[in-house]
């Protein structure tokens, strides 16, 4: 099955659960070299408080540029366990959720060497497990757990 899905989505990169404490952007993954990120989806693991705490996801350029958002925000407030998180690959959109399914990531992200990471604008407790998809597009290029 692993070969499958190298095939169909790419290699497969988890993050351990990240504590959304802090406002803040939390390292998840960083890149090097360039990819082609397919999908990226996050499972609640611990409770989100309940307090208002808008998410979303950002790439930082290891060279010049500025940081990009990834998508736009969603409020985690009181996020339980189970709760998928995902984007469209539309910069715009904001980021998604739903506890049963998480629809696929419809446009996929060209990146260079950098780092994603989840930026919170609220220090809730609760926690994140992370999972991304991808396909290496220069020689050495590779996504790992930050």
């Amino acid at each position: 099955t692993q070969v499958y899905e190298a095939i169909q989505l790419g290699f497969r990169v988890e993050k351990a659960a990240l504590d959304v404490t802090a406002i803040s952007t939390k390292a998840i993954f960083s890149v090097t070299g360039r990819v082609l990120v397919k999908q990226i989806v996050g499972e609640v693991t611990t409770v989100i408080q309940s307090q208002a705490n808008a998410a979303k996801l950002v790439f930082n350029p290891t060279d010049t540029g500025a940081d990009t958002d990834l998508c736009a925000t969603l409020d985690i407030n009181a996020a339980a366990v189970g709760l998928h998180l995902g984007i469209t690959g539309t910069l715009a959109d904001a980021m998604t959720s739903s506890v049963q399914m998480i629809k696929g990531q419809v446009a996929p992200l060209v990146l260079e060497a950098g780092s994603i990471g989840l930026n919170t604008a609220a220090s809730n407790t609760g926690a994140i497990k992370w999972t991304i998809w991808y396909v290496p597009l220069s020689d050495g290029a590779k996504i790992a757990a930050a």
